[in-house]
């Protein structure tokens, strides 16, 4: 094939796949796509080193497809034919909709599996019958421990983003997966390194693996340029919003959920529209900010080293490391966002003087030889970094809150047939003043009641008695009817409510009551306030019209 760039008709893809492809926009293969193709529709086991932009998401679902399409089955319910993991929601989501329309142009049905979001939809969808899945390997053991899902049908097991898996802790997920996957089936595996964790993998799973390294995570890439920015705490801001007001995406990076979450507020706060993304986040939301900086409606967006694995967007310009991260790999894996697939695309890194031995030790693992540079908010070299005028977008004023309404004073009147706001009601409660009840009881104040108590601070009558004797409030005093007046007399008789009428002579049929023996909490009454018929008094020392419960 020499004199001309390969295609992926000479590397044996089906028509309807090429033709699905250059709808696409993808016309020529990678070399890492051109190097494994050929074994892996053959049905060989491949173990793919590269780096991030390599193009490794073709390099296995390309294959996937083409087997799949070229040995057509009914679908059954729960059991698919090809599985798919992947170490974040955004790599599961990003893997998906490269193949979707691949898979639409086949016949072919994918969907995905991760957490975040509603396990029933996932459980429809698997029931219904599908293809393809595209999974995490947290969610997807769960509906294999649920019975939803069965992997005895799994023909091709790919596993992307291998070492990213083993940092996050999900080599025990995935080997229970592989466990349940036939043993004579197909495995493809992707990583950029090969660490000790993604080694026992190879080992145990694969089959006289054929090994392909192109661009490796070590390989320098010539289109990409690293620089150290040497600042001060207090430009860290400043020069931030500098680089991010500038034309085109750029991709900061935060070492933890808290950083990104306020470098993001900060940005917003200084005219800047960035968006962040971290675990943090729920599913709507990552997918809602991730397709806002794809579309170009955040010009900034604050990520997390482990979401990045899954940030696959095209033409960011600039990547900066606004936190180191810890190591060198993190580094490699953060920088790859930008200048993918070819494209140039420029690296910096923010140090403080505390951060100095750090980042050297950081950049000489990484295999690169970054140009240092001391500077303040205001240096000519950002302008150079980032080209362009710079563009701030003023954040939009919050209304202010409306004064609360002030509460209308209204004169308390005697309410017919219910309730006084000063006085008593019959049956009920007064708020203010007395207080009658017809059978009741009064809880503050005083009572007329018909073969009951009062709780506090008056006299009942017709065979009651009070437990503390008083002196009414004001004067104010139960009356018949459900009123009170203050200073008015009590008529004689118990309170009773509107609308009832008493016979007459009722109130002498109706026994005595016993007498209660006077207790030690009980205060003496005082001089002055003798018991009245039917009536209740309250104590005279008190204010008038003191509210009761």
């Amino acid at each position: 094939m020499s004199g001309r760039q390969q295609e992926f008709a000479d590397l044996g893809l089906p028509a309807p796949l090429i033709a699905a492809l250059a709808e696409q926009g993808v016309l020529t293969p990678f070399p890492i796509q051109a190097a494994t193709l050929p074994h892996s529709l053959s049905g060989r086991d491949v173990l793919g080193r590269g780096r991030t932009g390599s193009g490794k998401t073709y390099a296995f679902a390309l294959p996937v497809l083409a087997r799949l399409a070229a040995k057509p089955v009914k679908r059954r319910p729960g059991r698919p034919r090809a599985l798919i993991l992947a170490p974040t929601r955004e790599l599961v989501t990003q893997i998906e909709a490269s193949m979707a329309p691949l898979a639409k142009a086949l016949s072919l049905r994918t969907m995905t599996v991760f957490g975040g979001v509603g396990a029933n939809p996932q459980i429809a969808a698997l029931k219904a019958g599908v293809d393809i899945v595209i999974a995490c390997p947290g969610r997807l053991n769960d509906h294999v421990a649920s019975g939803h899902a069965h992997l005895d049908a799994i023909e091709t097991t790919v596993l992307d983003e291998a070492d990213h898996m083993a940092d996050l802790g999900f080599l025990p997920a995935v080997r229970r997966i592989l466990d349940a996957t036939p043993r004579d089936g197909q495995r493809l595996l992707f990583s950029a390194t090969l660490d000790a964790g993604v080694d026992v993998i190879v080992r145990r799973y694969l089959t006289d693996p054929v090994t392909h390294s192109v661009d490796s995570a070590q390989s320098p890439v010539a289109t990409m340029t690293h620089h150290v920015l040497h600042v001060h705490e207090d430009d860290r801001l400043p020069v931030l919003v500098d680089l991010t007001s500038a034309p085109g995406r750029t991709l900061v990076f935060t070492r933890t959920k808290y950083r990104a979450k306020a470098l993001t507020r900060k940005l917003v706060a200084a005219g800047v529209p960035a968006v962040e993304l971290h675990g943090n986040l729920g599913q709507n939301a990552r997918t809602r900010n991730l397709a806002a900086f794809s579309d170009g409606t955040a010009k900034a967006l604050v990520a997390t080293d482990i979401a990045a694995r899954g940030i696959h967007v095209d033409d960011v310009t600039l990547v900066i490391h606004a936190d180191p991260p810890v190591e060198h790999k993190a580094y490699l894996h953060r920088s790859g966002r930008t200048a993918r697939a070819g494209a140039s695309g420029t690296v910096v890194t923010l140090m403080t003087d505390e951060q100095v031995p750090d980042v050297r030790d950081l950049t000489r693992k990484a295999g690169i030889k970054p140009k240092t540079t001391r500077l303040d908010a205001g240096h000519p070299l950002l302008a150079e970094l980032a080209p362009g005028e710079r563009s701030v977008v003023k954040p939009a004023a919050k209304a202010p809150k409306a004064p609360p309404k002030a509460a209308a004073k209204t004169r308390p009147t005697a309410r017919t047939g219910g309730q006084a706001r000063s006085g008593a009601r019959s049956g009920g409660q007064a708020h203010s003043g007395a207080q009658a009840r017809s059978g009741g009881q009064s809880r503050s104040g005083a009572a007329a009641r018909s073969g009951g108590q009062s709780r506090s601070g008056a006299q009942a009558s017709s065979g009651g008695q009070a437990r503390s004797n008083g002196q009414s409030r004001s004067g104010a005093q139960a009356r018949s009817g459900g009123q009170s007046r203050s200073g008015a007399p009590a008529q004689q008789g118990r309170a009773q409510a509107p609308g009832r009428s008493q016979p007459k002579g009722q109130r002498d049929q109706q026994p005595p009551a016993k007498a209660q023996p006077k207790t030690g909490n009980q205060r003496p009454q005082r001089s002055g306030a003798p018991g009245a018929s039917g009536a209740a008094k309250f104590s005279a020392g008190s204010r008038a019209g003191r509210r009761v419960r």
